[in-house]
C-alpha cells in the first residue's frame, strides 16, 4: 500500500508577516481620527487595525490566508470591540465561524464529494456534452455549459480538476483524428474549463465561496437571501456570460478546429470509460435533487416552521438540508460500502470553512466597533456617483484587486467596507455585483485555481491568455454592474 504524501508546509514570508503586524500596530497605536470613532476606547481604531492587518497578509500571501482568517479569534476576545466583558468579546468572535451558511458550504462539500466518488459528475458532465452537438463550436460550448453546470455545486477547483482530463483526452483523440497539433482549438477547450468553473460557481449560495459570503454577510444585516432568489440573478448572470465566452473562445479555436465527426468519437470514448450507470450514483443523484428541491422551497418551509413556533430562519433550514443530506449519505450501503466513505471527506477543503467564518468575524467586528459608520460618513465620494458609476467602479476594482488576491479574500474585506460607504439604496445591487465580479478573473494563471490547473495543460501561454482574458474581464465587470444595478431591486 502506498503512503499518504505528508502534507505541504505552510508557507511563511516573515517580511511581510512583519509589515502586517507593523500596519496593524500602526492603525492601533497612533492618534488618528480613528481612535475618537465608536468610543473613547478605540475600539474601531482596533478594528480597523484588524481589518487592514487581514487584507494585506491576504493579499501579500505573508501567511497561508486560513491562518489569517482566525485572527479574529486572537484579537477580539482579548478587546472591548463588542463590550467591556471578554465574554461578550469571546463569544462574539466565536459565533461567526459556526453560522448556518458554514454549515451549508461544509453540506453542499459532503455531497459534491458523494458524487466526486462514484464520478457522478464526470457522467453528468458528459451527458450536457452530448445533448449540446459534438460538432466542434458545439462541443466547446457544451463544456462550458457542463463544466458551469457541474461548478453550480462544486467548487471551482474540483470541477476544473475534474474536467481537466476530459478535456485532454477529447482533445488527444481530436488530434489523433487529425493526424496534427491543434493548438488553437486545444487553447479554447482548457479555457473553457477554466472560465466555466469560475463562472458556474456563482450561480449558487454554495457554488463558490464569495457566494456564502455574500448570504452570510446580508444575513447578518437581517436580509436574508433564499436559495431560489440567488439562483434567479446568479444563474442568468453566468448563462449570458458564458455565451460571450464561447464567442471570444471560438474565435480563438476556430482556425484550427477538428473536423465534425472526430467529437463524436471523443465523447464516445470518455462515456465508455464510465460504464453502465451503478446503484450507489442513483443514490447521489436522488439524495442531490431531494437537496437541491428542498433548498428551493426553504423560503415556505421556514415559514411553515414559523407559524408552528420553531425560531427558524431560511439558512437555518438549508443547512440543516446540506447537513441531513451529507449525513444520509455517509450512513447509506450499497454494496456493504458506504455511499459516502470517510476516505472522500478527508479531500475535502476544510480550511474554506475557516475563512467564511473569518470573514464573518471580520465582519462582525467591523460593524460592533462603530467603524462602519464612521467609513459612512468619511467615505463619501463613491457614494456621491450616481448608480450606474458606482456599479462599474465597484465591479471594476473587485476584479482587479481578484487578479492579486483571492476572490474569497477580496470580497471578506469587501464586503463590510463597501456596505458602508455607498448609497443605502444601491447597498444590494454592489454587494452583488462586487460578489459576481469577484469570480471573473479570466487574464492571469495565478488569478484562480482553474487557470493555474489548464495553464499546465502546455496549451495556453500566458500572452494568450492574458489577450482573452482581459477583454473578457472587463466586460465580466460591466455586465455584473448593469445585471446587478437592473434585477437585484425586482428580486430583493
Amino acid at each position: 500500500m502506498s503512503q499518504p504524501k505528508p502534507a505541504a508546509a505552510p508557507v511563511i514570508r516573515p517580511l511581510r508577516t512583519a509589515l502586517g503586524l507593523a500596519l496593524f500596530l500602526g492603525l492601533w497605536l497612533l492618534d488618528t481620527p480613528l481612535r475618537d470613532a465608536g468610543g473613547a476606547d478605540g475600539r474601531a481604531a482596533l478594528a480597523a487595525a484588524l481589518t487592514a492587518c487581514m487584507a494585506f497578509w491576504w493579499i501579500a500571501e505573508a501567511l497561508p490566508m486560513y491562518w489569517t482568517a482566525c485572527l479574529p479569534l486572537v484579537v477580539v476576545p482579548l478587546s472591548t470591540i463588542h463590550g467591556e466583558r471578554f465574554s461578550t468579546n469571546a463569544t462574539a468572535a466565536l459565533l461567526p465561524y459556526l453560522d448556518p451558511y458554514v454549515f451549508l458550504f461544509l453540506g453542499g462539500m459532503g455531497i459534491a464529494a458523494a458524487m466526486q466518488q462514484w464520478n457522478l459528475h464526470r457522467r453528468i458532465a458528459l451527458s450536457i456534452m452530448s445533448a449540446v452537438g459534438t460538432e466542434p463550436r458545439r462541443l466547446l460550448l457544451g463544456l462550458l455549459l457542463a463544466t458551469a453546470f457541474v461548478s453550480l455545486w462544486i467548487s471551482n477547483t474540483a470541477t476544473a480538476a475534474m474536467m481537466f482530463p476530459i478535456g485532454l483526452a477529447i482533445i488527444a483523440e481530436f488530434e489523433h483524428q487529425a493526424g496534427r497539433r491543434l493548438a488553437g482549438y486545444g487553447a479554447a477547450l482548457m479555457l473553457a474549463i477554466a472560465y466555466a468553473a469560475n463562472l458556474g460557481g456563482t450561480g449558487t449560495k454554495i457554488g463558490t465561496v464569495p457566494s456564502a459570503q455574500l448570504s452570510g454577510f446580508l444575513a447578518q444585516r437581517g436580509e436574508e437571501v433564499e436559495f431560489l432568489d440567488f439562483m434567479l440573478l446568479g444563474v442568468p448572470f453566468a448563462a449570458v456570460f458564458l455565451l460571450v465566452a464561447w464567442g471570444a473562445l471560438w474565435r480563438m479555436g476556430r482556425a484550427d478546429a477538428p473536423a465534425d465527426a472526430a467529437g463524436v468519437h471523443a465523447l464516445e470514448a470518455e462515456r465508455a470509460r464510465l460504464g453502465a450507470m451503478q446503484r450507489a450514483e442513483w443514490v447521489v443523484l436522488a439524495v442531490f435533487l431531494a437537496a437541491a428541491l428542498l433548498w428551493m422551497f426553504g423560503h415556505p418551509i421556514t415559514a411553515a416552521l414559523r407559524a408552528h413556533g420553531f425560531p427558524a430562519s431560511t439558512a437555518l433550514v438549508e443547512a440543516s438540508v446540506a447537513i441531513t443530506a451529507s449525513l444520509f449519505l455517509m450512513g447509506a450501503r450499497v454494496g456493504g460500502r458506504a455511499v459516502l466513505e470517510p476516505a472522500s471527506l478527508r479531500g475535502l477543503q476544510w480550511k474554506t470553512l475557516l475563512l467564511i467564518g473569518g470573514g464573518f468575524s471580520m465582519a462582525e467586528a467591523i460593524s460592533g466597533s462603530g467603524l462602519s459608520d464612521w467609513l459612512g460618513t468619511r467615505i463619501g465620494g463613491l457614494r456621491d456617483l450616481a448608480p450606474m458609476p458606482q456599479l462599474v467602479l465597484v465591479s471594476l476594482t473587485t476584479v482587479a484587486l481578484s487578479a492579486f488576491a483571492s476572490n474569497a479574500a477580496t470580497i471578506a474585506v469587501l464586503l463590510p467596507i463597501l456596505a458602508t460607504t455607498v448609497a443605502p439604496a444601491q447597498v444590494d445591487p454592489i454587494l452583488f455585483a462586487a460578489t459576481f465580479a469577484a469570480s471573473c478573473d479570466f487574464a492571469l494563471p495565478a488569478g484562480t485555481p482553474p487557470n493555474a490547473i489548464v495553464f499546465g495543460s502546455g496549451y495556453v501561454s500566458i500572452p494568450q491568455m492574458a489577450r482573452t482574458g482581459i477583454v473578457l474581464d472587463a466586460l465580466a465587470a460591466v455586465w455584473a454592474a448593469l445585471w446587478c444595478g437592473l434585477m437585484v431591486p425586482l428580486v430583493r
